[in-house]
This record gives C-alpha cells, structure tokens and sequence, in this order.
C-alpha cells in the first residue's frame, strides 16, 4: 500500500506560509504493541505471537536501560536510539544546578544512513509510493478510520515546519 497523505491548508495568520497548501502523512491506525509482535508471528516464524511478544518486551525493557546508563543503542539496520534533553542556560557553568535546569529528557531515534540500510529522507522518498486521501475510493469513509491529524503525533513531539516559516 503506498504512504496516504492529506493536503491541509496553513491557516496560522501570523505565517509566511499562510494559506498555502501542504501535504502530511496520514495514518490508517495506530497499531499496538502486542499486533506487531501478532504480526512478527505470522511472517513465517516458528515462534508463536507469545515467543514474539516475551523478546519483544525483553529487547524494549534493555533498551531503556542501556540508554539510562548513558549508551546510544543501535537497532541493526533500521537505525539508533538515543536520549537528548532540553535546558535553561545560566551565565555561569558554575551555576547549572541538574535538578533545576534541566527541562525535560527525550528518546530520539536517527534512521540508519548506511549503504546496507539507508533510510535517509531522500532514499525513502524514492523507496515510497504515494497515494492522496481523496483518491481513495469513498474517501469519506476511509478517512473516517485515519488517525487524527490534528494530534502533536510527530517523530520528535510535533509535525515538521512549514517551507518558508
């Protein structure tokens, strides 16, 4: 199936942008933990979705706590997690106190940019299909079922800027 995307109008007044029309990823669903390791299970593994699901939870539970204990985590070809966090500056590093000035920590994720692998924007956008919404056969109500696109759902909290913003 190719990526869907919804055409949306930039209606923030204050905007280079606005009025100008933009295309943005929409989403079928949102699936589940436990449907992807459903899903795993059935691409002809010998493991059933239980298997699946006890790796699964196993891989993320480490995950978490090597990125804790300071480390990038690199998952094989798809790309690597990593902590960043947002700070209030003070004049003096004399006066960064952790407690106070750090804002809030963030899991982040770079996709691999390998030759084996690479999922940069530029090789995806050539490796993707694309398919307006509303080229959907009865749009109206396939479009019922997309994720909203009015949620802050984005990779890093919020969907990316608009060109010219």
């Amino acid at each position: 199936m190719p990526v869907l995307i919804k055409v949306y109008q930039n209606k923030i007044k204050e905007a280079k942008s606005f009025g100008k029309w933009y295309g943005r990823v929409a989403s079928t669903k949102t699936m589940s933990y436990q449907e992807l390791c459903k899903h795993m299970s059935e691409h002809n593994s010998v493991y059933g979705e239980d298997v699946c699901l006890g790796v699964a939870n196993k891989l993320q539970s480490c995950i978490l706590e090597q990125l804790l204990e300071g480390k990038k985590v690199q998952f094989g070809d798809l790309g690597t997690f990593y902590l960043s966090l947002s700070s209030s500056g003070v004049d003096k590093e004399e006066d960064f106190n952790l407690g106070l000035c750090i804002k809030g920590l963030y899991l982040c994720f770079a996709p691999s940019r390998t030759d084996v692998n690479n999922l940069s924007s530029k090789m995806l956008k050539q490796k993707a299909s694309f398919m307006n919404v509303k080229d959907l056969a009865g749009s109206h109500t396939a479009n019922s079922g997309a994720d909203n696109d009015d949620e802050d759902d984005g990779p890093t909290g919020g969907y990316p800027p608009n060109p010219g913003d």
